[in-house]
């Protein structure tokens, strides 16, 4: 035991700095993804709803192909193909190298992947609004921005966050994915430590200890968004 702490401080001898730095590399991704899947998503969303049927088939394929594979492939083709697809555009009037950040694709392919299934959220939430509240802005004689910021985006907010907590947990577990194109994540550094240490359990238990504490920390602060935007709507919300 006293071999482990020493081995997980900070300091020469100690592997505690590479593992601060994986932890946060995973809580920076994962902070990056949501602003960029949730616009997505909503973005999807609306094109879902559209009345307009090639809109509405686009959004519906796109939800389809992005839950249908897995995250893993997901990267892979983000990573891979991202990367061959910029370096025959760049070849096209330069000679010079392309390489697509780790860290960059990994936000992309997982922020793909969250809008689809976040947009799923939104659509719901938008369903339950309904019609009637845009007409009572129009009646109220509010502008169709104010409507949507003061009267639209607080109940969509209220009824998507549930769904959208759920893939933020999801979200932090499938940070794990991009370790295997080389991005130095939580799981990525635990593995080279297993590697050098040859000590596989203390080591991936330590990882699993802190994913779960990440969990429980992002728990606690989903719960109280859903009390907060919960007010003055007269329902129970979670606790």
């Amino acid at each position: 035991m006293e071999n482990f702490l020493s081995l997980i401080s900070f300091g020469p001898g100690g592997w505690g700095e590479l593992i601060l730095a994986g932890t946060w590399m995973t809580i920076r991704l994962a902070l990056a993804t949501v602003p960029f899947g949730l616009v997505l998503g909503f973005l999807v969303a609306l094109a879902k709803l559209s009345e307009r049927k090639w809109l509405s088939f686009i959004g519906e394929a796109y939800t389809t192909i992005f839950r249908g594979l897995p995250e893993l492939l997901t990267l892979f083709i983000i990573y891979y193909g991202g990367q061959m697809l910029l370096q025959k555009a760049v070849g096209l009037v330069s000679d010079a190298r392309v390489e697509v950040s780790s860290f960059a694709a990994g936000m992309i392919a997982l922020g793909m992947v969250f809008a689809a299934y976040s947009s799923e959220a939104f659509v719901g939430a938008f369903r339950a609004i309904g019609r009637g509240q845009f007409e009572a802005g129009d009646a109220l004689g509010l502008s169709r921005l104010k409507t949507w910021i003061l009267v639209i985006l607080p109940q969509l907010i209220r009824l998507a966050l549930p769904a959208i907590g759920n893939l933020w947990l999801v979200l932090l577990k499938d940070t794990s994915l991009v370790s295997v194109i080389a991005l130095t994540d939580l799981l990525r550094q635990t593995s080279i430590i297993v590697g050098v240490t040859k000590m596989a359990f203390p080591f991936f238990g330590l990882a699993c200890l802190i994913y779960l504490s990440l969990s429980l920390i992002s728990s606690v602060g989903i719960g109280a968004l859903e009390r907060r935007f919960g007010r003055g709507f007269g329902e129970r919300v979670s606790k």
